[in-house]
């Protein structure tokens, strides 16, 4: 394979999307009314094309020599990954708007932020609260609305209104916002190498883990508020074998901070992403029932 290639297709991290599907699989399992082919065509766009767009331009801008979501040791990014970026949101764009121009709306101001978050111009990545809600806001509330959009009829739109579709959306967004701090948790050198005040590096290795605690703790409150009794049920056992990790790993850099490292916020990641996808997917399966 090209060299050049091969590495754009490394920076663009396709595999991490599944850390994002969680809030399409919430959106989708809690619509008023779906739409199957154009659920099919918002999961493409959002998951092979903006996401992945978005870990590209990142890296483009960042040039990463360390570990980052997903590889351990990144390739230094070639010009075509560039173009693939700004290909992809074309592409990502235009296929939104033939699906409907709200959506396609939302799509932009998705990839608008992101692009925010990296840019030297910008780069809200840079502050420590500027980053968190960006991250907070677009990752979370936001992704969660967009996919809503995406996948409901224009018809069944003011129900999206409803307060519990607030009370998920916030959900989604603590839940995201909670994985956020401990994705830089191994990477306090590297950011303050390029003068990003990361979150993590505020509040120190065991503050972030009381900070990201604090938000899945909400997170669960939220749930419990806005789901039905036995989903809410299913969260809890799905989410069983995180909260263990979590505590565990926690106690672990509690002892020493040489366990806040690269190969445990992986774990950590990839475990969190699978027990919610199953508990998410599970409810659309209930949903078909």
């Amino acid at each position: 394979m090209n060299p050049a290639l091969r590495d754009t297709l490394q920076l663009l991290r396709l595999p991490f999307s599944l850390l994002l599907l969680p809030i399409f699989l919430l959106a989708l399992s809690q619509a008023p009314a779906v739409d199957p082919r154009q659920t099919l065509a918002v999961a493409i766009i959002l998951h092979l094309l903006v996401y992945p767009a978005s870990n590209g331009y990142n890296s483009w801008i960042d040039r990463d020599t360390t570990p980052i979501g997903g590889l351990a040791a990144p390739p230094q990014p070639p010009r075509l990954l560039l173009w693939t970026t700004l290909a992809m949101d074309s592409l990502a764009l235009l296929w939104a708007y033939f699906l409907h121009p709200a959506f396609a709306c939302a799509t932009g101001v998705y990839i608008l932020a992101s692009r925010a978050y990296s840019w030297p111009g910008i780069r809200l990545k840079k502050y420590p609260i500027w980053g968190f809600l960006t991250v907070f806001v677009v990752q979370g509330f936001w992704a969660y609305l967009t996919a809503l959009i995406g996948i409901v009829p224009p018809g069944y739109w003011p129900d999206l209104l409803m307060p519990q579709h607030v009370g998920l959306g916030l959900a989604a967004a603590c839940l995201i916002g909670g994985v956020y701090p401990l994705t830089q948790i191994y990477q306090h050198g590297a950011d303050a190498m390029r003068g990003d005040r990361s979150l993590s590096l505020i509040l120190g290795y065991r503050g972030t883990f009381v900070f990201s605690g604090a938000l899945f703790a909400l997170a669960s409150l939220l749930f419990v508020a806005n789901l039905p009794r036995l989903q809410f049920l299913l969260f809890v056992l799905c989410l069983a074998p995180v909260l263990v990790y979590f505590v565990g790993w926690a106690r672990q850099v509690w002892l020493d901070i040489g366990a806040a490292n690269f190969e445990y916020t992986m774990r950590m990641n990839f475990l969190a992403a699978i027990c919610l996808n199953l508990c998410f997917g599970l409810f659309c399966l209930g949903r078909l029932g």
